[in-house]
């Protein structure tokens, strides 16, 4: 079987950014073939994405913030033999979208955990897991990270013209493949650190006003009764991490269940 090839993506105006985000992927899949393209003058995101796409050669194609650390030394082979499986492959996103935030799907919708580190706090994010290694029935994924086949990213591609900034283009790109019949996953079983948090300003909103135009009738609805019990639980688990090792001693199926459960008792009522 012929190993498939990687291009890794990065949109960054930040070139110490980049430089370390490139050199992480370039260990990561150290064995692998692949190719690093940045985009260091993109229009938006969707823009830098497409641009990206067009130059890539691998049979997966990797778009990827330029703060995201993978702390799992089987990433390559793990997305290679699911890729067999799956169009797209994310690590936290819903199963019902209901808007232009995957989030508002509330619990049990939402897939999927991520570690953020901010100064010199690391927290690991919760939102559920169910399956292990990968949740499947997936409609939308967060854009910190994506790997998708190439030929689906081509197939499916970004709308550079309706999201000309930097919001909601991951939602648009893995909730109309989705629409179109590909499958998505998110994977739950490889530690994934991002350096950032979320951004939901007035831009933002502005974006979410085109996303919920565009898919008009196309989103899923939620009853008042599911809303109340959706309501009765947190959409989300925040809890601190001490360093690299407690994280990987934290991220394993059993526990993660657990404190899923946990974390959806309110449903139950």
């Amino acid at each position: 079987m012929t190993t498939p090839s990687f291009s890794v993506i990065i949109c960054s105006i930040d070139p110490w950014k980049f430089a370390g985000c490139a050199r992480h992927y370039e260990h990561l899949l150290a064995g692998t073939p692949h190719e690093i393209i940045g985009i260091h003058d993109a229009k938006s995101l969707s823009e830098g994405y497409n641009r990206g796409l067009a130059r890539a050669s691998g049979d997966i194609v990797v778009f990827s913030h330029d703060d995201v650390l993978i702390v799992n030394d089987g990433f390559a082979a793990k997305i290679s033999e699911r890729l067999a499986d799956y169009d797209i492959l994310g690590f936290a996103g819903t199963s019902r979208l209901v808007g232009p935030g995957w989030l508002q799907a509330g619990q049990p919708f939402l897939h999927g955990l991520v570690a953020h580190a901010v100064g010199r706090r690391m927290n690991l994010t919760l939102y559920g897991v169910d399956a292990w290694p990968v949740q499947d029935g997936i409609q939308a994924i967060d854009g910190l990270l994506m790997i998708v086949r190439r030929d689906t990213a081509l197939a499916v591609g970004f709308d550079a013209e309706r999201f000309d900034g930097f919001h909601l283009y991951d939602l648009d790109f893995s909730f109309a493949a989705f629409l179109a019949g590909y499958g998505l996953g998110v994977c739950c079983d490889i530690p994934l650190l991002h350096a950032s948090g979320g951004d939901f300003t007035a831009d933002w909103r502005r974006y979410a006003q085109r996303f919920e135009k565009k898919y008009a009738g196309r989103l899923a609805t939620v009853t008042a009764t599911e809303k109340e019990k959706s309501m009765a639980c947190k959409n989300y688990q925040v809890v601190p991490v001490s360093g690299y090792q407690a994280l990987t001693v934290m991220w394993n199926r059993d526990s993660l269940r657990r404190a899923t459960i946990a974390l959806r008792r309110g449903l139950e009522k």
